[in-house]
């Protein structure tokens, strides 16, 4: 198979991934306990009447997939007038819907909060990245030795916390000297310029903390291993041979090979990375898309979850596309099927 024919392959295999979680991310939140309408009911005597309507305004009148009533009497049209239908059609269109709890735009609200999470995530796994790689090639490097044994308890350790346990016990430690939660001070705007992205840096450094330590035990355990691997190949051995100094060995030789499965991790771990964002935003509330996907389970606000989830999903999925396509090009070794 040629190599166009193998990333066609790939991306059609994304495609078919994406439909899938797109049925399963409508039918998923229909499942849940409970009645929207209610929670869209702010005085408890408010009439049957204006109830029909809300539920008539965001189309929870219709039957959820299929009108089995209009389908028996031939009616196909009346039949696919339903909520995945219009669901469907307004994913084509770019419309994620209305949100039941701020009835904004689902969009729109994501579109705010995204940037947020990306910064977040952004920093906290550079931090993670640089220190794993460093840790994992000196501890390989001194292989057998306590400074190896001390950098992996390290890594199983850190790679063992849970997230909001973790995040607890930096709040604990920090209190009083950094901001416990939100992105900014109340009162601050963008157009303070310094001022406020300062405050906002300060807000910053608990969640990225929590998520760079609680990371760089992955990348560390699985460049150490990558590293001890690449070191006991007969190139290596020649390179010694040649009469390379250590350092030599590990930065034009180990290094290079080493990083090919670390790509692919870090591509993987971006895109779960996202969604593990839930913990530590709850915890520091800071406002991103984590934060807004725990408020909207306990509002059950549906279009909202169906986007969050989506946005989810699609990175998982980007990511997992874009680490074969990588390991491919960078790995000669890999043959496509």
């Amino acid at each position: 198979m040629e190599r166009s024919d193998y990333i066609i392959k790939k991306i059609l295999l994304a495609v078919a991934t994406m439909i899938v979680v797109i049925v399963f991310n409508f039918f998923l939140f229909r499942v849940l306990p409970g009645d929207p309408v209610k929670g869209l009911i702010h005085s408890p005597r408010m009439t049957q009447e204006a109830q029909e309507r809300i539920r008539q305004q965001f189309g929870l009148d219709k039957p959820v997939w299929l009108n089995t009533e209009a389908l028996k009497q031939g009616n196909l049209s009346a039949a696919l007038d339903t909520q995945f239908t219009a669901y469907l059609a307004n994913l084509l269109k770019g419309n994620l819907g209305i949100s039941f709890a701020s009835r904004s735009p689902v969009k729109e609200v994501l579109a705010e909060r995204i940037w947020r999470t990306v910064i977040l995530l952004f920093l906290g796994q550079i931090i993670a990245i640089v220190i794993g790689i460093l840790l994992g090639i000196v501890a390989s490097w001194r292989r057998g030795s306590k400074l190896d044994t001390g950098i992996l308890l390290w890594g199983l350790f850190t790679w063992s916390l849970p997230t909001f346990f973790f995040g607890i016990i930096l709040l604990i430690l920090a209190r009083g000297s950094l901001p416990s939660g939100m992105m900014v001070t109340p009162g601050l705007k963008p157009e303070d310029g310094l001022t406020y992205w300062l405050d906002v840096g300060r807000h910053l450094v608990l969640p990225t903390i929590t998520l760079a330590i609680l990371y760089t035990g992955e990348y560390l355990l699985i460049m150490r291993s990558s590293v001890i691997e690449v070191l006991s190949e007969d190139f290596i051995f020649t390179a010694k041979a040649k009469g390379l100094s250590t350092f030599q060995i590990l930065r034009d030789h180990a290094f290079k090979n080493a990083m090919l499965p670390m790509i692919t991790l870090i591509a993987l771990t971006l895109g779960f990375t996202v969604g593990g964002a839930i913990q530590v935003e709850t915890v520091f509330s800071w406002p991103g898309v984590g934060r807004l996907m725990y408020d909207s389970v306990s509002k059950q606000d549906y279009p909202m979850l169906q986007g969050v989830f989506l946005l989810l999903a699609v990175s998982v999925i980007l990511a997992n596309l874009l680490a074969d396509l990588l390991y491919s090009v960078l790995d000669p070794r890999v043959k496509p099927d």
